[in-house]
């Protein structure tokens, strides 16, 4: 699922020259293995690390962390075969957090693609705008977030896809040094939403009460295991809402995860009203359950899930032995607590007290 700079594939279109064994097992292994592969698109379909060259003017685009963030000319080369591909498109900076330089060295990035008719028969036809995940303090804490994402698919469909890649930032005006990073593309909303038959939700809602039940618990149980408190419904924070039938309650999908302790960047802090200190300490934000039975059948699917869960980190040889120790001992703690009755009722009741009733508009609030 993750790896070793040293064992990096070759860019191939699927279609157009096939797919080692390795890749072909991958795919056979994804846990969204329910969704046809037709649906997923290429550059989602594997987990070989993709390499691929931005070249342009990178010290207007990495300076527009202003308000003024338009759009810059890039090209995006990448090698299939014997031949190297050039991709004309756009990016501009996105974000807010990761976008104040006192916080990260390079602004997170939005990837907008041309029409088919340049992109067809290549790696990236079909995208159209595509978040580009870079370093903020470090390659490894990208590639920490990238696998919480592989953690969520396990839980479910409505989950989004995202691949590992790596960059080489070149400047086309020699000005700025050129840099090679890990970085992860991140599947578009929309593309998440069509793939599970369904579309992005644009109606407001007040809070998640009006969400589907059971998926929402399996989402707000997932951001504590994760140690994430960075999310909310109601101000659509870090969370997409997507359904199958505008007639019926949506599903929250989550995204967005540097803050979550499980990844342990060290600039995330959880928002001061929220009453905790660290992202280290867990607290549940889901719904009131009056009756905390109801989340069994949740606990079981998470029991279930474990050795899974303990293996996204144990295969991938780009995180370093301490951290993939400090995974096991933090997803210990979880286990712990959901397997011990007075544990689970005194975490899980957290959002039956007046003073977690908080909503988060953004870590930048």
């Amino acid at each position: 699922m993750c790896l070793h700079s040293n064992l990096l594939l070759s860019v191939f279109l699927l279609g157009l020259t096939g797919i080692n064994r390795a890749s072909a097992q991958d795919i056979s292994s994804h846990p969204l293995t329910e969704v046809q592969s037709e649906e997923v698109s290429p550059l989602f379909s594997g987990e070989e690390v993709v390499q691929f060259t931005l070249r342009g003017d990178l010290g207007a685009l990495f300076n527009a962390i202003g308000e003024d963030n338009s759009y810059h000319p890039f090209v995006l080369s990448y090698r299939e075969g014997t031949q190297i591909r050039d991709i004309p498109l756009r990016i501009r900076t996105r974000g807010h957090f990761r976008r104040q330089k006192r916080i990260c060295g390079m602004p997170p990035l939005l990837l907008d693609f041309p029409g088919d008719s340049l992109t067809i028969q290549t790696l990236f036809s079909h995208q159209e705008k595509l978040k580009l995940v870079v370093p903020c303090t470090g390659d490894e804490y990208v590639v920490r977030e990238y696998l919480v994402y592989k953690l969520y698919n396990l839980i479910s469909p409505m989950s989004f896809l995202d691949r590992l890649v790596l960059v080489t930032f070149e400047d086309s005006g020699h000005r700025v040094k050129s840099q090679t990073h890990y970085c992860f593309l991140l599947e578009q909303d929309v593309k998440m939403a069509a793939r599970n038959g369904s579309e992005v939700w644009k109606k407001q809602l007040l809070n998640q009460s009006h969400l589907q039940r059971e998926d929402t618990r399996k989402m707000a149980v997932f951001q504590y295991m994760i140690g994430n408190t960075d999310w909310g419904v109601s101000f659509l924070q870090n969370i997409v809402l997507v359904t199958p039938d505008t007639l019926l309650p949506p599903v929250g999908v989550p995204y967005d995860f540097d803050q979550a302790g499980i990844v342990d960047a060290p600039y995330a802090a959880p928002h001061a009203e929220l009453g905790i200190t660290s992202n280290l300490t867990r607290l549940y934000r889901g719904l009131c359950e009056t009756d905390l039975n109801q989340l069994d059948s949740t606990f079981k699917l998470f029991n279930q899930l474990k050795p899974r869960f303990y293996q996204v980190y144990d295969s991938c040889t780009l995180i370093s032995p301490s951290y993939r120790k400090f995974v096991h001992r933090f997803l210990d703690g979880f286990y712990r607590t959901i397997n011990n009755r007075r544990d689970r009722e005194h975490e899980f009741s957290a959002p039956c007290k007046p003073e977690n009733h908080i909503e988060i508009k953004g870590m930048k609030n």
